[in-house]
């Protein structure tokens, strides 16, 4: 089969032919947990349909495109869905076999490379660098992959071909669905510049509302912007961080995962909350346990997994890699929360949330290194320096002011 040449799917297949140093994929998969569901219920195909409890309290954890179509999205109140769709049909999740499907899919793309850097249970970052040789061009190697996929699960993925991580992650979320786009590396910024910067993956909501208030709507407004200017509104990681991206830089690798390397922690609160503010609380907590589990393991990790469980019991998890690698929990709580404000909850009550880090390695030699040389270098410092306290007098001794206030306290309406 020919690099220019689809076997099924509608998404743009390249901005141009020459994919050379192109070996970074970002493979996403489409509406996988409706998908998936859909393989036990064939006759739904085409059809609007919502993954998730049907009950009042019921909450999203996936849709068809035609449902989204209509305006519904992950973790939106199931009534709210209803209210958008009222044709769409509720199915009930089945995570053995989200997990089995995972698994599979992940095989698949491990049976291309080694450098298999998942990111949740469908989508990961491929290095195909080592496989050119044995298996082709990496346009070549994308199509393989989407073929497999649907040929062995019956579900479709996207596929992002790039030089680095943020342009490949950018480029599949653009061939949505069952597509996969392919941008050289002459053509990053004729690419990336028109873009919203709302588009730009990993800058959150509050980034850009930050963002417009500047007067900065497009990827080339950021481009434009002095960086000092940057640095002054956003601080100094994340003003030269939008900098660089903004211009498709990106020198971070792929990093195989060795899953049995991950720490996490998670509480259930006693009654369902819908309060942020809580729920941010018992986020900060849960990254400091963390991050002192990791300094005790003398472990780092780059990625943040959080987790977060619905009253209707319905579970997502949602991720984000760093481009160092960390023990800091006011790095880890950052993340979290990112990762939380995301989602876009509202009047959502939650039952669980969850923080856990992965990608884990010992803290020596180049990652140690990068902790060392940090933009927030003290926060390290300042953590140790309260490990110390808490092995001499106890671990709640010594805790961040946030969680000693009544309401937030994680002694108050919570499940240990």
């Amino acid at each position: 089969m020919s690099s220019g040449q689809l076997k099924r799917g509608s998404g743009p297949t390249a901005l141009g032919s020459d994919d050379t140093g192109c070996t970074i994929l970002h493979v996403d998969m489409d509406a996988f947990y409706a998908s998936v569901s859909l393989l036990q219920h064939p006759e739904l195909v085409g059809q609007p349909v919502l993954v998730g409890g049907a009950g009042n309290r019921g909450v999203v954890l996936s849709a068809t495109y035609e449902a989204r179509a209509l305006g519904v999205h992950s973790a939106m109140p199931m009534s709210r869905a209803r209210r958008l769709a009222p044709n769409a049909v509720i199915i009930a999740p089945d995570y053995a076999a989200y997990s089995a499907a995972s698994d599979a899919v992940m095989e698949v793309f491990r049976s291309v490379t080694e450098s298999v850097e998942p990111l949740s249970a469908d989508e990961a970052f491929l290095d195909v660098a080592a496989a050119i040789r044995r298996l082709g061009r990496p346009l070549e190697i994308a199509e393989l992959i989407r073929n497999q996929v649907h040929d062995e699960q019956g579900i479709t993925c996207s596929i992002g071909i790039a030089a680095n991580k943020f342009i490949a992650k950018m480029a599949s979320s653009r061939c949505k669905p069952d597509g996969r786009l392919l941008v050289p590396s002459g053509q990053i910024v004729a690419f990336l510049h028109p873009m919203p910067v709302g588009g730009l993956w990993g800058g959150g909501e509050k980034t850009e509302e930050r963002l417009h208030r500047l007067g900065l709507r497009t990827v080339a407004d950021i481009a434009a912007t002095p960086v000092p200017t940057l640095v002054r509104a956003f601080g100094p990681a994340l003003g030269k961080h939008l900098h660089e991206l903004s211009w498709g830089r990106d020198q971070r690798s792929v990093v195989a995962q060795v899953r049995e390397r991950s720490i996490g922690a998670e509480e259930t609160f006693r009654t369902d909350v819908d309060d942020h503010d809580l729920v941010r609380a018992e986020l900060l907590r849960l990254a400091d346990k963390v991050a002192v589990r990791m300094r005790r393991a003398g472990m780092v990790g780059r990625t943040v997994q959080l987790k977060v469980r619905f009253a209707d019991f319905t579970t997502i998890t949602r991720s984000s890699t760093m481009r160092d690698a960390t023990d800091v929990g006011h790095e880890i709580y950052r993340a979290a929360v990112r990762l939380y404000d995301a989602l876009g909850l509202q009047r959502v009550r939650l039952r669980l949330v969850g923080v856990r880090m992965e990608h884990l390695t010992d803290r020596s030699g180049t990652a140690e290194q990068m902790l060392l040389d940090a933009p927030e270098n003290g926060w390290r410092e300042a953590e140790t320096a309260l490990d110390r306290v808490r092995a001499r007098y106890g671990p709640t001794s010594v805790q961040p002011a946030r969680l000693l206030t009544p309401s937030q306290h994680p002694e108050h309406g919570l499940l240990g």
